[in-house]
């Protein structure tokens, strides 16, 4: 078993920022601080964790952070990812549009209704992804490439022969 995890000894210059942090409009950053100033009283990790409400892991994370990199830990980091793999190249966001151009019912399906979900499952089995994407994926797809969903439903079909005339106007 390992001995429980407390901060390394406050200088005054972290006990000044810490104090300050307290007062911060940043949830996350004065809950870090009140991490940190508990293990300096000599709380341990569970007990932290007991008497603010969240996990003893990441208060050991919070106490490793400030170990490692002082207070600069102090403030959260962006959650955002370093990098963004776009599902859809510019040549298979088109491959997509043309998808959407046609019925559903050519691929099979029951409907002639396309939703995005659908359009995902689509897109996958026509070699577009690797994988079944979310249908936000699908959704921004579309937005990048100038596509309103509404008007998608604008360009559905029916095996009716008479759907054309009865369609009439609303599709233009």
């Amino acid at each position: 078993m390992q001995p429980p995890l407390f901060v390394r000894t406050l200088t005054d210059d972290d006990t000044r920022v810490l104090e300050q942090g307290l007062r911060s409009s940043d949830a996350s950053e004065l809950r870090r601080c009140q991490i940190v100033l508990a293990s300096a009283d000599g709380h341990t990790a569970p007990q932290i964790a007991a008497a603010l409400g969240c996990s003893d892991e990441w208060v050991r994370q919070v106490l490793h952070a400030f170990n490692a990199a002082g207070v600069a830990s102090l403030v959260p980091r962006s959650r955002r990812p370093h990098t963004i793999h776009v599902a859809f190249d510019a040549e298979r966001a088109e491959a997509l549009r043309e998808v959407l151009r046609r019925s559903p019912r050519d691929f099979g399906r029951p409907t002639s209704v396309w939703t995005l979900h659908l359009l995902a499952a689509v897109a996958a089995e026509q070699g577009l992804t690797e994988e079944v994407v979310s249908h936000e994926t699908i959704r921004q797809t579309l937005v990048r490439l100038g596509v309103r969903w509404q008007r998608a439903k604008a360009w559905i079909s029916s095996p009716d022969p008479a759907y054309a005339q009865k369609k009439g106007g609303a599709t233009g």
